[in-house]
């Protein structure tokens, strides 16, 4: 499994250059993905939430989730 970083600016980050503050998601490829580039999810934890992206499209929309929503859609995922 690759990781790869993409770094953003602070939302609270100004556009005149004064104190800035970037942070970083490191994604993860699910493990059920293949190597023919079908349909891919990638992931990203941080304390408190999950991003969730579509791994063909990186720059696109992302999906951000408290961390117990993720959970309870992995636990129904998982056992129904």
């Amino acid at each position: 499994m690759s990781t790869q970083l993409a770094w953003f600016k602070s939302s609270y980050s100004g556009t005149e250059g004064g104190n800035c503050v970037e942070v970083a998601l490191a994604w993860h490829k699910s493990t059920y993905s293949g190597t023919e580039g079908g349909a891919c999810v990638e992931v990203a934890t941080c304390r408190h939430s999950v991003h969730v992206r579509d791994s063909k499209l990186t720059d696109g929309p992302q999906l951000a989730l408290p961390a117990a929503s993720w959970a309870a859609f992995l636990a129904y995922a998982t056992h129904g």
